[in-house]
């Protein structure tokens, strides 16, 4: 659509005067609308500011909102309650309770000086009280102005019929126009207020929009109040300060058995008071009750966050879209319960009559990392051990074919039962190796089997029963659980529950519940997870320190620094605001671990001469497995926990000159043994290490992570960095596909840069060419045995 000279320019003038203090997201093309024209989206009130246009015969959301068929569809019906165009007003259609309609002609807020026939609107994806603020349009009366709508096609309305809206052009922020005059008063200010108001009025003073304008959390006065405090505490030394007893019994917490000590962050009194400053502009607390409330935070996937409903109490209401989800949680728990003890029992046997004591779950991301995790730290519990006698659980998740040998070799079809999790039933890899692994249990046990030793975790039943599973043996989770998110859904508790037995499950829910619980309503400056998340705040934002080392003095704790590094750095590894604009400041953490002592032995000297990386050190009271040998002055599990507690010690206070010097310590070596301290990290203890206290750990590190990202005024929940690779391995797998079966290398006309066309010729020298004159299966050897191929035994 082509606009004459005066419109193109008018759009440009208010987005760039208003840009300034509105921080709106603009990418825009010169000469005519395109779906890149502009992008609008006001952070972080999921608001869109549109300009209606009736010569525009298609949907312009931004492409990362996908709010334009809902929002069609809305505009549509509310055409009919547009009958007098000459006045201000807002319209919400029952049918989209979350969605308001603002109109007002063109010319009423003085916009343009041409005449348009169209109407202008402003449409909100109505805020929940996380982010506030709602937008007030006050109905008022304008001069009578000739309104004329059309269709895409001009002259072309039914005689009688109100016209239907169908088209939306991204093109015109009325409302920033309306604080162009506002954000110039507060640009020649040169500051801008904690919470700033602004207001907005049209030229001939009939209408009036009011709405607090959101600002990055970098530009607020607790933020800049923290940047200056650094200044402080860089003067200070933990060696100093952890002897302060006041201030250590401050920074200690505790809650239903879990001991938290702050005291060795490299934080005072006043930091704490001043990061609650922080929580407290950023809106925190409210962003909290909206996420348990099931309101839409996840704005880019316009989805509600609600992992912590799969652990609510059956008697809890969550009501999201107006439904309240409580029952259908609780209804796939009572599947699964009922599935998992038929399987346990043996009154759900495999297709030859055996009983299937050998689960394999089938996942890739959350739907392995979570459940890997917990399953790593029951294995070795005595109790849930004890319902794990006899069985085994496995996982596959890499679509290397090695995976797939190391998670079915030694095993049995015949007392196999595999766990399919995939929410569409399309993801790549899962499908792929499920493909095969149905492979595996039907050359053995025929296509009917597949009925009887695989079950699904997907909403997709069409796909499921396409594969050859029982819908009824499909375990529901849904679009308000993220992968990452999901260890509480049936796709964790479905394979945990086979192995474990359902009441062990249980106990894990009510520990992760607990945590949910004391996030939501315990007061901040008690609040573990707030104070967790607030301190990796400051140590990313305003210390300068990136990195997070995760060290559970608990081997059965493995698996939670690789489960963690997933939960945070795919939520909070983000460069840009919940509106899409660049952050000026730098957010995320790189999170690795290894469980002590063997941490101590690998990368510590990086922790303690190298950079500075804050840790947390994880410990248990109770081992789950306690040995104690004659002659020893302390039990192996003392030993740990011995290091557990220097470690941490070491790093706050380190070792001085004086101090060396005074053990004669050479010159010469002094420098090479100088540790500097003042290194951050916290301390947790358990009293043991079981399903309840697994879930406390789980939901803690959520809810940590969490309130990193509201502060940083971030979306946690999506993650739109992981699709590129996606996409561009497709082209590959195509390309890979002709190379290998026309036996041809590629040339520079496929496509690719010389870098990936040399290397991919360079791994294509060593395949050979598939050949298939008649389709066929092909298998490492040891996954199916054959007269002219044995397994290895190796790791049997």
């Amino acid at each position: 659509m082509l606009r004459s000279k005066e419109e193109r320019n008018l759009p440009r003038i208010v987005l760039h005067q208003a840009r300034g203090s509105m921080y709106i997201n603009v990418n825009r093309t010169s000469t005519h609308v395109s779906p890149k024209c502009l992008r609008v989206f006001s952070i972080p009130r999921e608001a869109i500011l549109a300009y209606i246009s009736p010569r525009v015969d298609a949907l312009y959301p931004s492409a990362w909102l996908r709010a334009g068929r809902p929002l069609l569809r809305f505009l549509s019906r509310c055409a009919t309650c547009c009958q007098d165009a000459t006045k201000v007003g807002w319209v919400r259609h029952h049918a989209f309770p979350h969605v308001c309609l603002a109109w007002c002609p063109p010319t009423v807020l003085g916009l343009h000086p041409f005449p348009i026939t169209s109407l202008s609107f402003v449409v909100e994806l109505v805020p929940r009280p996380v982010f506030g603020f709602p937008w007030r349009p006050l109905i008022g009366r304008s001069r009578d102005l000739p309104f004329n709508p059309s269709l895409s096609r001009p002259n072309r309305t039914r005689k009688g019929r109100v016209p239907t809206i169908t088209s939306i052009s991204i093109a015109s922020a009325i409302v920033c126009a309306m604080h162009v005059r506002s954000v110039r008063a507060i640009g020649r200010s040169g500051s801008v207020p904690t919470s700033q108001k602004m207001r907005g009025k049209a030229t001939n003073g009939v209408a009036e929009l009011q709405r607090d304008v959101p600002v990055p959390i970098s530009t607020t006065t607790a933020w800049k109040e923290l940047q200056e405090h650094v200044k402080d505490v860089k003067k200070l030394h933990l060696r100093d300060l952890i002897h302060d007893e006041k201030r250590v019994e401050g920074m200690i917490k505790e809650h239903d058995g879990m001991y938290v000590d702050f005291s060795r962050q490299c934080a005072t009194e006043e930091t704490m008071k001043l990061l609650l400053d922080l929580a407290e502009t950023s809106h925190l607390k409210q962003k909290i009750q909206a996420m348990f409330e099931g309101q839409h935070i996840n704005a880019t996937e316009d989805r509600a966050v609600l992992h912590t409903a799969l652990r609510a109490p059956r008697n809890k209401s969550i009501v999201v879209d107006g439904r309240n989800v409580t029952p259908d949680v609780h209804l796939v728990l009572d599947q699964i319960k009922d599935f998992s003890e038929k399987v346990r029992n043996g009154e759900w046997l495999g297709a030859t009559g055996k009983p299937l004591k050998d689960v394999v779950a089938v996942g890739i991301g959350g739907s392995f990392l979570g459940p890997l995790f917990v399953h790593t730290a029951l294995r070795t519990n005595p109790e849930a051990a004890l319902g794990a006698q006899g069985r085994q659980l496995r996982f596959l998740a890499n679509v290397d074919p090695v995976d797939v040998a190391r998670a079915l070799n030694g095993l049995d079809p015949e007392t196999t039962m595999v766990v399919v999790v995939s929410k569409t039933f399309t993801t790549a890899e899962t499908m792929l190796n499920a493909r095969t692994v149905r492979t595996w249990i039907t050359t053995e046990l025929g296509k009917d089997a597949v009925a009887k030793h695989m079950v699904a975790v997907s909403t997709n039943l069409k796909l499921v029963k396409a594969f050859g599973i029982n819908p009824e043996n499909a375990f529901a989770f849904w679009d308000w659980v993220g992968g990452r998110y999901s260890v509480c859904s049936a796709v964790g508790i479905l394979p945990l529950a086979l192995q474990y037995g359902f009441d062990t499950c249980e106990k894990f829910l009510e520990g992760a519940n607990s945590v949910d619980e004391h996030f939501l309503n315990a007061p901040f400056e008690d609040n573990i997870p707030v104070l967790l998340g607030l301190l990796s705040v400051w140590n990313v934002s305003f210390l300068g320190y990136p990195a997070r080392a995760i060290l559970p003095y608990c081997q059965a704790l493995a698996k939670l620094a690789p489960h963690i590094q997933q939960v945070a750095m795919e939520s909070n590894g983000k460069g840009v605001a919940i509106d899409g604009t660049r952050l000026p400041y730098e957010c995320g953490e790189i999170d690795f671990g290894e469980p002590g002592t063997n941490g101590q032995h690998s990368f510590y000297q990086l922790i303690h001469q190298g950079r500075v990386v804050p840790c947390d050190f994880i410990g248990v009271v109770k081992s789950q497995q306690s040995v104690y040998l004659k002659g020893e002055i302390v039990s192996n599990h003392d030993e740990l926990m011995c290091n557990f507690f220097a470690q941490a010690d070491a790093l706050a206070c380190g070792k001085s000159e004086i101090e060396l010097r005074a053990e004669s310590v050479p010159d010469h070596l002094i420098p090479h043994k100088s540790f500097t301290g003042n290194r951050p990290s916290t301390s947790i203890l358990l009293p043991s290490l079981d399903a309840y206290t697994t879930g406390q750990i789980l939901s803690l590190y959520e809810a940590r992570v969490a309130v990193q990202g509201f502060v940083w005024g971030i979306n946690s929940f999506d993650q739109w960095g992981v699709e590129l690779g996606k996409v561009l391995a497709s082209r590959v797998r195509t390309t890979m596909n002709r190379a290998r079966t026309e036996n041809k290398k590629l040339a520079s006309g496929d496509g690719f840069n010389p870098s990936t066309t040399k290397m991919i010729n360079r791994y294509l020298e060593g395949k050979a060419q598939l050949l298939y004159p008649e389709p066929k299966d092909v298998f490492p050897c040891d996954i199916i045995n054959s007269d002219e191929c044995r397994p290895p035994t190796s790791y049997v």
